[in-house]
């Protein structure tokens, strides 16, 4: 059973929300600006929150983006309420836990009602990449690397594909006050993902994660940043560059991740006003350009799962070329787009780069 919602979550009268045992899933963007609390502030006065999931650590510190839990902490709750920033990128660590949680919910014997308390894609609408065509991570959902929907529609779209029985309930984006309030990105979805332009660098950017030149995870600018130690600046450097884009070589020393305390030598990516970047497309002819020219470079084995793509495999082998690959993401996107029209449950709609 589905259902989308368009009132607030406080004033849900169903059994299991109001008298039920209640777990909240949640990062710190479960903070309501109406109320000046957090979603399970919520439960707690009712008195009925029998657990919180949330990261370990504090908010925001590096190498701690998981929620950690097991199917024996979701035994006996009448529901299992979900409030995250999702960042519009298939690959996100706590959008993975979300998966995660709903494959868990699928095979127990007396599931909790799973609610999912929208927010706004802070990556917007627009569509990056392709759907996996070969083994991908664990707990990714089969789409495109920059899906272009919300947290509750990639929920609807994935509680269909796994044949989940237990009920499905999203609460609506514009039902709550802090989506008026707050711009999407306003407070951090995660370490990581610091700031506005974060999240159109993401869907390539991520990439660099699982190569040993670093996104600059350990500054304050992740994605915009990559570098690392063996990389040289030159005069006549000709590194692959976008329409609308600027490239700055810089330097940094990370504070976190790999390369902590060294300093890495690499570029700032700069977009200019009003710019539409396709993050992936541009990492790929980076990857490829450092991978020719620095035989230093590595990328580990969780690479090709991240990518789940052969033919953009095949253009970092420099087996086929830049202008083929381009093609084949534009009829890929082009594909995801009409399975992800079914899915959506707002007005607007995904849509591609042209």
């Amino acid at each position: 059973m589905f259902s989308f919602r368009t009132t607030k979550l406080e004033d849900q009268l169903d059994k299991a929300l109001v008298e039920g045992r209640v777990g909240c899933f949640c990062t710190q963007n479960c903070w309501d600006t109406s109320g000046d609390r957090y979603m399970w502030d919520i439960f707690r006065e009712r008195g009925n929150l029998e657990r919180l999931f949330q990261p370990e650590d504090a908010e925001l510190t590096p190498g701690t983006n998981h929620i950690h839990f097991d199917s024996e902490s979701l035994k006996g709750l009448s529901a299992v309420v979900v409030e995250i920033q999702d960042v519009g990128v298939r690959y996100f660590n706590y959008t993975k836990d979300v998966m995660r949680l709903m494959m868990i919910l699928a095979v127990l014997d007396e599931p909790p009602a799973l609610y999912i308390v929208d927010h706004l894609n802070p990556a917007g609408r627009i569509v990056e990449g392709t759907v996996p065509n070969v083994d991908c991570e664990n707990f990714v959902p089969r789409v495109a690397h920059r899906h272009g929907l919300t947290l509750g529609e990639l929920c609807n779209l994935f509680y269909s594909e796994i044949g989940a029985r237990y009920p499905l309930h999203v609460i609506s984006a514009h039902a709550s006050d802090y989506n008026k309030d707050l711009l999407p990105w306003t407070i951090a979805p995660a370490s990581d993902i610091p700031g506005m332009f974060t999240c159109m660098m993401y869907a390539g950017g991520g990439l660099w994660n699982n190569t040993n030149i670093t996104p600059g995870i350990g500054t304050a600018r992740p994605y915009e940043y990559f570098g690392a130690p063996f990389i040289q600046h030159g005069p006549y450097d000709m590194l692959p560059v976008q329409e609308g884009v600027l490239m700055r070589p810089c330097s940094f020393r990370p504070s976190a991740g790999l390369y902590r305390d060294q300093i890495c030598y690499g570029y700032q990516i700069m977009l200019k006003p009003g710019a539409q970047y396709h993050s992936l497309l541009h990492t790929l002819q980076l990857i490829r350009y450092f991978a020719e020219r620095y035989p230093q470079f590595e990328m580990s084995d969780g690479f090709r799962l991240k990518l789940a793509d052969e033919t953009l495999e095949a253009y970092l082998k420099g087996e086929i070329s830049f202008q083929e690959a381009r093609e084949h993401v534009k009829l890929e996107e082009q594909k995801w787009i009409r399975k992800a029209k079914r899915f959506t449950l707002y007005d607007d709609a995904p849509y591609r780069i042209k």
